[in-house]
């Protein structure tokens, strides 16, 4: 089965290279989630990676928490996530302007020269995905930009006009790869994805096979709805990570997915 097949006008619209790069990724593994591999050891990610990295299509990552973090050690880490043909996602959450966010995708984690994706809020204007997209021309590579347009937890201050202020910007930029919406909510995300339209994708946080509240103010919500409501790619953490048996739930997170994919 083609990507060109599977996506459809997601595909056919695509601009950004990696976009592209992802919707092959998750058709060849037939998956369309992304880890959220919050680990605070190195020992910790290796382990997780060899356990579900067959089924995932790509790694979100926090490198400024990893307690034990070393260059070797974080290369190897790439090299681990390159041969199971996973995207990188460094959920960095850049904010500030073009010039100092180039800047921050460079010093001791060199975020530029391993992610294939990071995030960024457009509070600063649209300047920052220039900035970012700079960062990794300079290393001669390439990727994407995901802007928060919604989060899914309590109390957030992305209010609805920020958030059209967001897509409205956003779309206009080939840098973007997309947006983040909020997962725990498919009617919202419906909405989102006919803002959006469908060149840019839709990544969304706050899906759980276990629909509800969780810790710290997070909303889950079902991850198949999430997919049919809009979604391209489901970003799970506690749900995978946290489990008796993290492969076999990776595998039906998988599933659940990829079934949405094809049923929307």
């Amino acid at each position: 089965m083609q990507a060109s097949e599977v996506w459809g006008n997601r595909w056919s619209n695509a601009v950004l290279p990696m976009a592209r790069k992802y919707m092959e990724v998750a058709t060849e593994k037939q998956s369309l989630v992304c880890l959220a591999a919050d680990r605070t050891t190195m020992s910790g990610l290796f382990e997780l990676v060899k356990e579900v990295g067959p089924y995932i299509a790509a790694l979100k990552t926090h490198v400024d928490l990893v307690d034990d973090w070393s260059i070797t050690a974080w290369e190897e880490f790439c090299q681990l996530a390159k041969q199971y043909n996973l995207l990188i996602f460094e959920d960095r959450k850049f904010a500030d302007i073009g010039k100092i966010s180039q800047s921050q995708m460079g010093g001791i984690y060199d975020i530029r020269s391993w992610s294939d994706i990071v995030t960024a809020h457009l509070i600063s204007g649209p300047d920052i995905v220039d900035g970012l997209q700079s960062a990794w021309k300079g290393v001669d590579r390439q990727g994407g930009v995901l802007l928060l347009a919604q989060m899914s937890s309590r109390g957030n201050l992305l209010t609805e006009d920020y958030s059209q202020s967001v897509v409205d910007k956003g779309v206009q930029s080939e840098g973007v790869l997309g947006f983040i919406g909020n997962g725990s909510r498919p009617e919202e995300l419906r909405v989102l994805r006919q803002r959006v339209g469908e060149e840019k994708m839709i990544w969304t946080p706050g899906v759980n096979i276990a629909v509800g509240d969780g810790e710290m103010g997070q909303r889950y919500g079902d991850p198949y709805e999430a997919i049919i409501a809009g979604s391209d790619c489901i970003i799970v953490g506690s749900g995978i990570h946290k489990a008796e048996n993290p492969s076999d739930v990776a595998k039906e997170y998988a599933k659940l997915s990829w079934q949405g994919l094809l049923d929307r």
